[in-house]
């Protein structure tokens, strides 16, 4: 395993449109050890999800986990999970704005607009069809990496910058105003 580059904004491969896996390659060593090192790489910056976009490969693949995380204390743990292929539906029309920071775009923060309640659908790590619900903190950590599948990061879906945040301003004026 290794611990792979992230691409930050700016890198033209965050704002491509990402390949599907072939069912049939799901099981191919260079997928799995495109998600072994997408593991490892967000174990290694302690982040809730990753994308392969983010690692420079033009993929569809995500991976994903919160448990007892520093970058996240409050969060509720959410499942370690591959998504390969992921597809989205939302189940609600409710959603809720909260806040988001992304390791393609380091040391920022700003409040992004997330649907509540999602069904998603896609192959796991054993090429084998996945289909569950997931809400609340699960579910906005899935829309935020599929998004990267589609070129797009959590900046573009904030409905005003007036958020944006610096991360040692998000912990001294933010974090203090949402108590």
């Amino acid at each position: 395993m290794a611990v792979l580059k992230v691409a930050h904004l700016g890198h033209p491969v965050l704002r491509q449109v990402a390949e599907p896996v072939p069912p049939e390659g799901i099981g191919a060593p260079e997928i799995q050890r495109l998600i072994e090192d997408m593991l490892e790489t967000m174990d290694d910056h302690d982040g809730a999800g990753l994308a392969a976009p983010q690692v420079h490969v033009s993929r569809r693949v995500v991976v994903y986990g919160v448990r007892a995380n520093p970058r996240y204390p409050d969060a509720e743990d959410v499942p370690l999970t591959v998504l390969v292929n992921p597809r989205i539906t939302p189940l609600t029309e409710d959603q809720e704005e909260d806040w988001e920071g992304c390791l393609s775009v380091p040391d920022l923060r700003g409040k992004v607009p997330r649907w509540t309640r999602l069904q998603v659908e896609a192959y796991g790590r054993n090429g084998r069809p996945l289909r569950f619900v997931a809400g609340g903190f699960h579910a906005r950590v899935v829309q935020h990496e599929c998004d990267h599948l589609d070129g797009k990061v959590f900046l573009d879906r904030m409905r005003s910058m007036e958020t944006l945040s610096f991360l040692p301003e998000f912990h001294r004026y933010w974090l203090r105003a949402d108590d």
